[in-house]
């Protein structure tokens, strides 16, 4: 690897360990509390002192295995918490790996008086102590074996590329912060091991402010622009279903997606309708501002939160009566197909954009879709038999309208552990149909389980969505939400290995004295905490403003470029290799 190629972006953030984040007395004097040790060295007025890594740090009540009989500590490894998995054994003892990193494997044998003394430092902690600059967190998900193929799927006939190794244990540490290693063998395998890119969800921001050509032309160079923005380049395009227009109980003011289909009818299960192709205007005026910005580089995806409401249980876009049942009738699985295959025709046919891939299901195993819903369109489809029969009937509505360039990707599960399940459960035509395993990361931790489960399957794989309220840091003031965007974008890209990594919406929020269609805007966010989104539309200004959230962001998009290669490592650092030299 020539090191003038390497790209390696490493963030200190100053987050606060979970292990003693409600005890921690001591980080209000400038001091970490320790992680390892309870060997009291000093005592004050303030409580108890220890050493680590030549530091102070304050001693709270720390579990027996993180403590005296961590033989590891002194080598700079914590000990195991939660695994006793041998992965190597060397003359100090055996070791696993937690949370990315190698750890020692306390047992009967290493268990006692295995710790050396530590010498402390030279200076005692002052009474009035000054603060300290705290090392990062590392808080990437845990390695974790690769899951079993299912007993129905068939073993691919083509030679399946090595899984991912895992890492080497560094060289012992010193007294010394951070040593990543970065090794081209952790490398990721999708897409031919050539990166994608960041992108966003068009679903709903684009759909608010695709009236103002003002502000969807600033959003278009906020985010999509490499020179003058973040430099985006996926967009994830929302083909809504639409509700029934008698309905009126979404209330916030940019997600009630229009629909195409109108005029329906349904006669004993044959479904059929016209189609208004100047709807949705809104959110088409924003995507082909945000195209012109980037050209070559742009990839789209369509993909649907609900079927139109007419083919559902409920007759409502926003769920079944039963969150956790299916709303899409029995009947309307090919009309559903139909109309999603429809529109990518006329997009292509019409308006000279061909979708890279589509999917027909978002978060479809979850319980979060109700009729009535203030918020939404969402639709539940249970895992295995209804998630495998969409799947199957897109690809053969594409393939009939000649759309087989089209890519199916799926399933889109709101965790990464639900992503696991639906993805086992679908059935060997659904998995055939996909190329890409699509998941959000709301929840779960087995990033690692998932990417090994994708790349033996020898598919693709995408983090197509998450966002959060999250705040990370310590007095880190607006830049707290920034220090979170970034260790989720650090943890999945590490653990996923993923292709591309996307926000769900870049605007979340909207300030307007008006509203929209009878409905009031949310204001501006509080930038001192966690918020939705990386800016705020000001319509009343016609301005997009833009937060430190943002700015995080483009740490990333700016100078990670598509085609780029994503190597695995850690201590809250990423690398990538271009090869390209550029």
């Amino acid at each position: 690897m020539k090191t003038s190629s390497a790209l390696l972006i490493t963030m200190a953030l100053a987050t606060t360990e979970m292990a003693y984040a409600a005890g921690c007395w001591s980080e209000k004097l400038g001091y970490a509390c320790c992680t390892y040790t309870n060997e009291v060295i000093v005592t004050d007025s303030d409580g108890d002192w220890g050493v680590e890594f030549n530091r102070w740090c304050g001693i709270v009540n720390l579990p027996v295995s993180n403590a005296a009989n961590c033989w590891a500590a002194p080598l700079g490894y914590p000990c195991c918490e939660t695994t006793d998995e041998v992965l190597y054994t060397d003359e100090d003892g055996p070791w696993s790996i937690e949370n990315f990193e190698w750890c020692g494997i306390v047992d009967d044998t290493t268990a006692t008086n295995t710790q050396p003394a530590v010498e402390p430092p030279a200076v005692k902690p002052p009474a009035v102590k000054p603060p300290a600059v705290e090392p990062p967190a590392v808080e990437p998900p845990a390695v974790e074996p690769p899951v079993e193929e299912p007993e129905e799927e068939e073993t691919p006939v083509e030679e399946q590329p090595p899984p991912t190794p895992l890492p080497e244990r560094p060289q012992k540490l010193g007294n010394v912060d951070i040593t990543t290693n970065v090794k081209q063998e952790y490398a990721s395998n999708f897409n031919e091991g050539k990166f994608e890119g960041f992108g966003t969800s068009f679903c709903w921001w684009a759909n608010r402010i695709g009236y103002s050509d003002v502000l969807a032309e600033k959003a278009a160079t906020a985010f999509y622009d490499k020179e003058e923005g973040l430099g985006l380049n996926i967009i994830r395009y929302n083909i809504g279903g639409g509700d029934d227009p008698t309905h009126d109980h979404i209330t916030r003011t940019d997600s009630n997606m229009p629909g195409f289909a109108i005029n329906p009818q349904n006669n004993g299960g044959n479904y059929s309708w016209e189609y208004d192709w100047n709807s949705d205007a809104n959110q088409r005026n924003a995507l082909f501002k945000a195209i012109e910005k980037n050209k070559d580089e742009i990839i789209v995806e369509g993909f649907s939160n609900s079927p139109p409401y007419f083919m559902t249980n409920s007759g409502c876009s926003s769920g079944n009566f039963d969150p956790g049942k299916n709303n899409l009738k029995d009947d309307a699985y090919p009309a559903f197909a139909k109309y999603l295959a429809d529109v990518a025709e006329h997009f292509k046919t019409e308006w000279g954009l061909t979708f890279q891939s589509m999917t027909p299901l978002n978060e479809p195993n979850t319980p979060f879709w109700g009729a009535g819903s203030p918020k939404q369109e969402g639709c539940h489809f249970d895992d295995g038999e209804a998630e495998s029969k969409i799947i199957v009937e897109l690809r053969k509505a594409l393939d009939e309208r000649g759309l087989k360039e089209i890519q199916l990707s799926g399933t889109d599960e709101t965790s990464i552990d639900t992503q696991i399940t639906s993805y086992n459960k679908l059935s060997n035509e659904a998995k055939n149909a996909i190329t890409r395993i699509d998941t959000h990361t709301y929840g779960g931790s087995k990033r690692d389980e998932l990417r090994r489960l994708a790349e033996d399957a020898k598919k693709n794989l995408w983090m197509s969505e998450v966002d959060g309220k999250g705040a990370e840091g310590t007095n880190a003031g607006e830049m707290s939400s920034a220090l979170w965007l970034a260790n989720r974008i650090i943890t999945d890209l590490n653990n996923l290995r993923a292709s591309a990594w996307i926000l769900w919406q870049v605007i979340d929020n909207h300030i307007s004295k008006d509203g929209m269609n009878g409905k009031k805007d949310s204001g501006m966010v509080n930038t001192q905490d966690g918020f939705w989104g990386i800016s705020v539309a000001d319509h009343d200004k016609n301005e997009i403003i833009l937060t430190q959230k943002y700015y995080g962001f483009g740490q990333f998009s700016r100078y990670i470029r598509p085609g780029y290669t994503l190597i695995g490592c850690y201590n809250n650092s990423i690398a990538f290799y271009d090869s390209a030299g550029i």
